[in-house]
């Protein structure tokens, strides 16, 4: 009888642990299939990089710019895994970017809302402004309603010289808040502090930008001396006071009184001269006036 019931025992502690074995299978085997559905369903929708969005130009596309801490951005994410499945049968290809990971496609594209949905076809790119839903996009692209949307203008493309600059911004902007962020949290320094540090960086950067410059417009553009042969008059005017403002008047104004008297003076001779002169002319023509009858009667007693 305790041999039969050691027996049991055992066989219960055997079945326990064979329970327990088969459980572990069951969980591991279920991981391994859901991360495989997870690698398909990812195989089918792809991950756009900085490396690689260039393969969106050749082909058509639907690309998703989300983040991951965006409610909205979650709820499309089934929907567009299902777009993704069905990417073969639509004849397109589906494509999706972080903005966390990737902030210079981000401003690439100027993306300023999650989520964001782009159309791209052989280069063309427009704006996916419909409903979300798993039906509304894959009208949009088997009836080809993407055809009645101006696609983005040459100057606001993605490949253009303009979004290039604009990409590089975002990720100039993402490595300050980087650098922000090590500076107050890591190092400890306030936040007034790291302001003054980029102030101060700020400054220094600027002041050699002028500098190169001024250096290369004087290398295109050099400045040759002027040699004037005119030589020019310098009058040093110094100050006087009113005392002597008021003798320089004075003295003036005498001046102009002793002018004004010899002009007078002058101007009444002129008129005794003309009038002795003419009184002169006067008597000078009596005279001769008395002449002319002596003369004649001399003739006449002759």
């Amino acid at each position: 009888m305790c041999y039969v019931s050691n027996m049991a025992g055992l066989r219960r502690a055997d079945m326990q642990k064979y329970d327990r074995s088969s459980c572990w299978i069951c969980a591991v085997f279920l991981t391994l299939a859901a991360r495989l559905i997870a690698q398909t369903d990812a195989s089918d929708v792809l991950t756009v990089t900085d490396a690689n969005w260039t393969l969106i130009l050749q082909g058509e596309w639907m690309i998703k710019f989300y983040a991951p801490w965006c409610p909205a951005c979650q709820h499309l994410q089934t929907d567009w895994e299902s777009l993704g499945r069905q990417s073969e049968s639509l004849g397109i290809s589906v494509g999706r970017v972080d903005v966390t990971q990737q902030p210079g496609l981000s401003g690439r594209f100027l993306v300023t809302t999650l989520p964001t949905i782009f159309h791209a076809k052989d280069g063309n790119f427009r704006k996916y402004v419909s409903s979300r839903t798993i039906e509304d996009i894959q009208a949009y692209v088997e009836q080809k309603k993407w055809a009645m949307v101006e696609p983005v203008p040459g100057w606001k493309s993605p490949p253009s010289l303009l979004m290039s600059g604009m990409a590089n911004l975002f990720r100039v902007s993402v490595c300050i808040r980087q650098i922000h962020t090590y500076l107050t949290n890591t190092l400890g320094i306030p936040c007034w502090g790291s302001y003054v540090i980029f102030a101060i960086i700020t400054l220094f950067m600027g002041l050699m930008l002028g500098l190169m410059l001024v250096l290369i417009a004087d290398c295109i553009w050099p400045s040759r001396p002027k040699h004037r042969e005119d030589k020019t008059v310098v009058i040093l005017k110094e100050e006087v006071s009113e005392e002597e403002v008021e003798d320089i008047l004075m003295e003036e104004k005498g001046t102009f009184d002793l002018d004004n008297e010899s002009k007078r003076v002058s101007g009444d001779e002129s008129t005794e001269e003309e009038g002795a002169m003419s009184d002169g002319a006067a008597a000078a023509e009596s005279s001769v006036r008395k002449r002319k009858p002596q003369a004649q009667n001399t003739t006449e007693g002759r």
